[in-house]
């Protein structure tokens, strides 16, 4: 039986409200749970619970080192697998950007002739017929006498020395350096006479023949993937534009519609100056009487297309050629003329090919020829000074308007 009567002393609100006891009396235990901070009091401060605070995700994985690790683990080896097949696909990814760069360089004149009332299919056929064309008469023409010509160069070999060591510019050599001039020109003949040696230099005739297999099946690729590419141009610069904001694709619009158009007017250009180099050095050799000029015409053309550099290098080459070939004389006059042209070039004929391209700084067009043509080569280099001006464009069309923004 219970006393139903209040407690001794109690009030009636106390007995009707009873005192509750709190949870961490008589310890000196912190707190385990979090307890909410009343907001309302100025002095109140968060409780200390031993987890990192939230948002701080790397901190609180800290607390689970297995996971974090694991974690990093498998980052660390995805960013190696991404390598690996970025290395294996390299080759490919060459053959890609090498077409896309054609395309680029073709489609001025696909637009061309969209401007004169021809539509873009027709325009991509008369263009891709025409290059056939214009490829398989240089073929039909320069192939037969450049094989022909390296032939030559080889079988003439020990004769050219010869007539170079009775000429008047060996004499002041070996009257010069003294008796060392004969012997690296003995051994520069035994080198290059040896079989073994030619072998050598090509990898040997197996791998030269795979070599020339996997270069025209390249080419095939890229004639292919480039059709393709200029063929949908125009729905492969929407598709990109799409992935800028809405309020953004105005301005993105006309920047691709640049960088495309000053890339195409590059390249192009640089097709059109080295394809006027390589007929003006055929031209010289053939009037001059110098020896292989359809090979050094072909050399020109390769030569050339190196950005900024490569007319003094093949000055620099065809004339040590004519010297030793064809004497003192004719590669005085070549150097002359070539010279002479090469200052045309600069002056007159590369602004008006270039007219429509966007202009690089000297320093960065060398600097992007060296960085291109270390990674990719002759394509680096050729593709280097595009991109660099295409980089350029973004910064002085994104990156400084927004850094001018801020005061």
């Amino acid at each position: 039986m219970t006393d139903a009567s209040p407690a001794l002393g109690a009030t009636a609100a106390e007995v009707a409200e009873p005192l509750s006891a709190d949870a961490a009396a008589g310890t000196d235990s912190f707190a385990t749970t979090p307890v909410a901070p009343d907001d309302t009091a100025p002095d109140a401060t968060p409780v200390f619970t031993g987890e990192a605070p939230e948002g701080k995700t790397f901190w609180a994985n800290l607390n689970s080192p297995f996971r974090l690790g694991l974690v990093l683990t498998l980052g660390g080896l995805a960013a190696i697998a991404l390598g690996l097949a970025f290395w294996n696909l390299s080759t490919i990814i060459i053959y890609v950007v090498f077409a896309l760069f054609a395309a680029l360089g073709l489609d001025p004149v696909v637009r061309w002739f969209g401007r004169h009332n021809v539509s873009r299919p027709w325009a991509i056929v008369i263009v891709y017929t025409a290059f056939a064309l214009v490829l398989t008469g240089i073929l039909l023409l320069v192939v037969p006498t450049l094989i022909k010509q390296i032939s030559a160069f080889f079988s003439d070999l020990p004769t050219t020395i010869a007539n170079f060591q009775k000429s008047d510019f060996y004499g002041w050599l070996s009257d010069t350096f003294g008796s060392q001039v004969g012997q690296i020109t003995d051994q520069v003949e035994s080198f290059l006479t040896n079989p073994a040696n030619i072998a050598a230099i090509g990898g040997g005739v197996v791998n030269f023949a795979v070599s020339v297999g996997t270069t025209i099946s390249g080419l095939i690729i890229v004639l292919v993937l480039s059709l393709y590419f200029l063929a949908g141009l125009p729905a492969m610069k929407v598709a990109f534009n799409r992935f800028v904001a809405a309020r953004n694709r105005k301005k993105a619009a006309e920047m691709t519609d640049q960088i495309t158009d000053s890339i195409g007017a590059y390249l192009m250009g640089m097709v059109v100056l080295a394809f006027c180099n390589s007929v003006v050095a055929f031209l010289l050799h053939l009037f001059l009487g110098l020896p292989f000029p359809a090979l050094m015409g072909v050399l020109a053309f390769l030569i050339t297309l190196i950005p900024l550099i490569g007319s003094v290098l093949y000055w620099i080459t065809a004339t040590t050629i004519a010297l030793f070939t064809g004497g003192w004389v004719p590669a005085l006059i070549f150097a002359v003329i070539y010279l002479i042209y090469m200052q045309l070039e600069a002056y007159v004929l590369t602004p008006k090919v270039m007219n429509k391209a966007i202009s690089v700084p000297g320093a960065l067009v060398v600097i992007g020829a060296m960085v291109g043509g270390t990674l990719l080569g002759l394509l680096g280099a050729l593709v280097a000074i595009p991109v660099t001006a295409s980089i350029l464009l973004i910064i002085k069309q994104v990156f400084i308007p927004k850094q001018d923004a801020k005061i």
